[in-house]
């Protein structure tokens, strides 16, 4: 499987990439970079860390979209924090971002590559996606899937009342790629939750007889630090590993194909992914939109690729 990663690390982030280099299955063949979590600037920065950490230099990272198309920025280092990759102290990168922007990065590797070939895995705001269908309207039938963290459903919001974080801080992005005719499979809050980072699961990773174990244990145990306050939970959710860990063991989730549209007009609700899980609207189904999991198996998963690092 050919993947191309679209990110704001973030802890889980880089968990998400490391995933997917462990896994003989995929071939990562770039990282993009999007103001998210942290500034486009350090979510580059900590994506070239990720992949210091591992050796693959060879993997390009571009830096993409520093702003969202329309709203002011939005953060998450209240709870990622300062430069998003708080929890462990690596060195400074080894080399610059690869030359060129993210979106034009993406728009010639799908362009370049069989139409159905490159699934677009994407961690963060959708803003390089909106923009790359804005400048190239045939990746709408090239892509063969977007494969996202984003949305809520029963789980409601997680930045506002209403709003999944990916989702609402760049909603005019979404609501674009969700009325884009694009594959689309969508990891909500909804599976997130199921998936706490409890202190039994991080000692098993931690335990992983590698360097990356205790660093993947050492960076969730500070990003959740603020959501199992906030849920009262042990531990907090695994958002955006899902969507790597789907393309490997799919049969660990379910779903069903179902529409979502995007409010980008009220600001009481700005950013709300409106899931007609029972077809009531009739409108056209747009995603394969999950809601269970399987949360021994993720993490079973988790502990056997990172394993091989």
């Amino acid at each position: 499987m050919k993947i191309i990663i679209d990110t704001d690390p973030g802890q889980d982030d880089a968990l998400t990439i490391l995933l997917a280099l462990a896994s003989p299955e995929i071939e990562l063949l770039g990282v993009t970079t999007v103001a998210g979590n942290v500034s486009v600037e350090q979510t580059t920065e900590n994506a070239l860390k990720t992949l210091d950490l591992v050796g693959r230099a060879d993997i390009p990272v571009h830096a993409g979209a520093d702003r969202p198309l329309l709203r002011p920025g939005v953060n998450a280092t209240h709870v990622h924090g300062r430069t998003g990759f708080e929890g462990v102290d690596l060195p400074p990168p080894s080399r610059a971002a690869t030359p060129g922007h993210a979106v034009d990065f993406i728009i010639r590797t799908v362009m370049e590559n069989p139409p159905g070939a490159i699934t677009l895995c994407t961690i963060g705001p959708l803003t390089n996606i909106a923009l790359a269908l804005a400048r190239e309207p045939a990746l709408r039938t090239r892509i063969g899937q977007i494969v996202m963290m984003g949305c809520a459903f029963s789980e409601v919001g997680n930045i506002t009342p209403t709003g999944e974080f990916n989702i609402y801080v760049d909603p005019h992005a979404a609501e674009m790629v969700f009325r884009s005719g694009i594959k689309l499979v969508v990891f909500p809050l909804d599976v997130t939750h199921q998936l706490h980072t409890s202190a039994a699961r991080l000692a098993r990773i931690e335990r992983i007889p590698n360097r990356i174990g205790p660093i993947v244990a050492a960076w969730l145990r500070f990003e959740k630090r603020f959501e199992a306050t906030k849920y009262g939970t042990d531990g907090g959710p695994l958002h955006d590993p899902n969507t790597v860990i789907w393309l490997l063991r799919p049969d660990l989730y379910r779903g069903r194909e179902v529409n979502v549209e995007i409010e980008t007009a009220s600001p009481l609700t700005m950013g709300m992914s409106v899931v007609d899980w029972w077809g009531i609207s009739g409108k056209e189904k747009n995603a394969l939109f999950m809601r269970e999991v399987d949360g021994e198996g993720v993490y079973d998963l988790v502990v056997e690729r990172l394993s091989r690092l």
